[in-house]
C-alpha cells in the first residue's frame, strides 16, 4: 500500500492497481483485501469438492470465477487460484467427455432395447393367443417407458411401428371376436330351435311300446346336432341347456319308469327261460351230435314263444344260450372236419410220403455205414429222427378220422 493509500497486488505480470483505501489504517486496508481474496478462494475450494462430486454445471462456474479472480480487487496469490481453476477446467472437460460417452453408450443400448421390443410387437401382431398376446404387448408398451428416449426421429420412427403393430393386433382382434359374436349369435338360434323341438318331443303322447324307442332315438339325434350347433354366449348357453336336459330328462325318466312297470309281468318269463336254459345246458358236452341239434332246435323255438325277460336280466340269460348254441356249432364244425373226405385222404397221402421218405434215408443209411462215411451217416439218422417224429403226428390226425 502506498502512502496516499493507493493498494497494490503483485502478479506473474508486475503490479496491478486494486483500489484506494481511505478509510481507516493501511493495516485494515490490507486486511479488508485479504479477506476478499480469502472470498474468492473459500470459492474456487468449493468448486473443487463440487467438480469431484457429480461435475454438473462447472463450465460457467469455472469462466464466471476466472473472470472474477482476474479482476479482482484483492491481496494473494491470484494466479495459483487461476492456476487451479485451469485444472479444474482439464477435470470438467475430462468430466464433460465421460458423461458424453456414457450418455452415447445408454443411446446406443437404448436403440437396441428399442428396436428389440419393437420386432417383438411386430411379430405379436400376427398372433392369434389374444389373451397372452395382449398381456405381452402390455408389458412391452411398460418396457418402452422404461428405455431412455433417443433422439426425436429416431424415437419416434420406432414408436410408430410399434404402434401400427399393437394397432394392427387389436384390429385383428376385435375382428375375431366380431366373428366369434356372429357365430355365437348363430349357434344360440340353432339350440333354440333344439329345445323347442326337445319340449315338443317330450310331450308326445305314448300310444304304444315301440313309441319310447322311437322318441329316445329322436333325442338321441337332437343331442347330435346340439354338439354340432357351436357355443351361444356362456349365460344363453346355461339357461337354454337347463331347458333341453329338463325336456330329456323328463322323457326318459318317464320311460323308465314305463319299462319298469313292464318288467314286473316279465318275471314269470325269466322264470320260464331259465328252466328252458338248464335243459339246453344239459345238452353240453355234445355226445350225440344230431339229437343235440334237435333238442336244441326245440329249446330255440320255445324260447321265443315265451317272450321277453326284464331288461336287467336279459343279457346274461341270452348270453348263456348263445354259449350252448356256440358248442353245439363248434361240435358240428368238429364232426364235419373229422368226416371230410378230402381231409383224410390228404392225411393218408402225408403218412404214405411220410413212410416212403423213411424208407429212402434207411437206405442211405445202410450205404453210408457201409462205406464208413461218418457224416453221411450221421446226416441219414438226423433225417429219419425228424421224419419219424412227423410220422408219428400225421398217424395221429389220421386216426382222427377213424373214431
Amino acid at each position: 500500500m502506498a502512502a496516499d493509500g493507493t493498494v497494490y497486488v503483485r502478479r506473474a505480470d508486475g503490479e496491478h492497481e486494486i483500489g484506494n483505501w481511505a478509510a481507516g489504517t493501511p493495516q485494515e486496508g490490507l486486511t479488508f483485501y485479504q479477506t476478499r481474496y480469502d472470498g474468492l478462494k473459500t470459492k474456487v475450494d468449493l468448486l473443487e469438492r463440487r467438480l469431484r462430486g457429480d461435475g454438473k454445471d462447472s463450465a460457467g462456474s469455472i469462466t464466471e470465477l476466472r473472470t472474477a479472480i482476474t479482476d479482482a480487487h484483492a491481496i494473494g496469490d491470484l494466479d495459483a487460484l487461476l492456476g487451479r481453476l485451469d485444472k479444474l477446467d482439464e477435470l470438467a472437460e475430462q468430466r464433460r467427455s465421460a458423461r458424453k460417452e456414457a450418455r452415447a453408450k445408454e443411446l446406443a443400448e437404448a436403440a437396441v432395447r428399442k428396436e428389440a421390443i419393437v420386432t417383438e410387437a411386430e411379430q405379436l401382431s400376427e398372433s392369434g393367443q389374444w389373451k397372452s398376446t395382449g398381456e405381452r404387448l402390455r408389458a412391452l408398451v411398460d418396457e418402452w417407458k422404461a428405455v431412455p428416449r433417443l433422439d426425436r426421429k429416431s424415437d419416434d420412427e420406432l414408436w410408430n411401428r410399434f404402434a401400427a403393430a399393437r394397432s394392427a393386433f387389436a384390429k385383428r382382434r376385435k375382428a375375431h371376436f366380431a366373428e366369434l359374436d356372429a357365430e355365437r349369435d348363430v349357434a344360440k338360434g340353432r339350440k333354440e330351435e333344439l329345445v323347442e323341438e326337445a319340449e315338443e318331443l317330450a310331450g308326445q303322447p305314448i300310444n304304444q311300446p315301440s313309441d319310447w324307442a322311437e322318441i329316445a332315438q329322436g333325442f338321441r339325434d337332437l343331442m347330435a346336432r346340439w354338439k354340432k350347433a357351436g357355443h351361444a354366449q356362456r349365460e344363453v348357453e346355461d339357461k337354454l341347456w337347463v331347458r333341453f336336459k329338463a325336456a330329456q330328462d323328463g322323457f326318459f325318466a318317464a320311460r323308465n319308469a314305463d319299462l319298469d312297470k313292464r318288467d314286473a309281468g316279465f318275471k314269470e318269463n325269466l322264470a320260464r327261460k331259465q328252466e328252458l336254459l338248464v335243459e339246453a345246458q344239459a345238452l353240453l358236452p355234445v355226445t350225440d351230435l344230431k339229437s343235440a341239434k334237435s333238442a336244441l332246435r326245440s329249446l330255440q323255438e320255445r324260447w321265443e314263444e315265451v317272450g321277453p325277460v326284464p331288461r336287467d336280466a336279459k343279457g346274461k340269460i341270452e348270453g348263456q344260450l348263445r354259449d350252448v348254441e356256440r358248442a353245439v356249432a363248434e361240435a358240428e364244425q368238429a364232426e364235419w372236419q373229422r368226416t371230410n373226405p378230402e381231409a383224410r385222404a390228404r392225411a393218408e397221402a402225408t403218412v404214405r410220403q411220410l413212410e416212403v421218405s423213411i424208407e429212402k434215408f434207411e437206405k442211405e443209411l445202410e450205404k453210408a455205414k457201409a462205406s464208413g462215411n461218418a457224416r453221411k451217416t450221421a446226416d441219414a439218422e438226423a433225417a429219419i429222427s425228424a421224419r419219424r417224429e412227423w410220422l408219428e403226428q400225421a398217424q395221429a390226425a389220421l386216426a382222427e378220422f377213424t373214431r
